[in-house]
């Protein structure tokens, strides 16, 4: 037992020490998954703040957009401005309202269309926008532990080889390089649990506003045929 005691005493097994003493080829896999912590913790920060500005950009623009300001006075004011959300797609469908009517547009259905097909390119663009990096969550969430379990394998491995060099099956002998090995998984597992809570989280946050992007395109597109038809069903009666 105090030879046991000894054995285990001379081998350092804090968190450090036992990165040192893995292999290079589980060093790799513990480097590599340390990096993708650190990214999935970024991207949760990005994410973070740019879906709470985004909240807050949508209900600042309804409220100015259903106040009653005229849609010209309101356009004249986003129009030179880097809009994103509901502003940019009520630029550009207000840009080919505009364009549209400059050229004499005659067809009702054909400026209808036009103006739906702007606002939904950058209804997809906007929404590509909040889903970017979300890919990257999805990635490291469902390769990490498999990733982790790799390095295991490869750590026991290497233990059971050294056991065999050494002929010794002391568990003294052998706990360090088990815990080692186990060390990848551990660190495979803190990688991905993170990005998995943070990928359902933030792809049901960009579902919901580009849910609320859809709703304001509609309502928008409604309001404009309304004035459509008021601007040229004078004009088509008198030609």
């Amino acid at each position: 037992m105090e030879q046991l005691g000894a054995v285990a005493a001379s081998h350092d097994v804090s968190l450090w020490a036992l990165f040192m003493q893995a292999g290079w080829v589980v060093k790799l896999v513990m480097i590599g998954l340390l990096g993708a912590s650190v990214w999935t913790w970024a991207i949760v920060i990005d994410k973070y703040v740019s879906f709470s500005k985004a909240r807050r950009q949508f209900d600042q623009f309804e409220q100015v957009f259903w106040s009653g300001q005229s849609l010209e006075e309101l356009y004249r004011t986003l129009a030179e401005r880097n809009n994103t959300g509901m502003a940019a797609i009520f630029v550009s469908a207000m840009r080919e309202w505009k364009k549209s009517f400059e050229r004499g547009a005659r067809s009702p259905i054909g400026l209808q269309m036009r103006i739906d097909r702007s606002m939904d390119v950058t209804l997809a663009r906007e929404a590509e926008h909040f889903e970017a990096r979300l890919g990257s969550l999805a990635t490291i969430g469902s390769a990490g532990p498999f990733i982790g379990l790799f390095g295991t394998v490869i750590g026991i491995m290497t233990s059971f080889q050294a056991i065999a060099g050494s002929k010794s099956t002391n568990l003294a002998v052998v706990a360090p390089g088990i815990a080692e090995a186990l060390l990848a998984t551990a660190i495979g597992l803190v990688a991905a649990i993170p990005a998995v809570i943070a990928y359902n989280k933030f792809s049901g946050e960009a579902g919901k506003l580009s849910a609320r992007m859809e709703g304001f395109a509609d309502e928008f597109s409604a309001i404009l045929s309304r004035q459509i038809d008021e601007k040229l069903q004078p004009r088509q009666a008198a030609e």
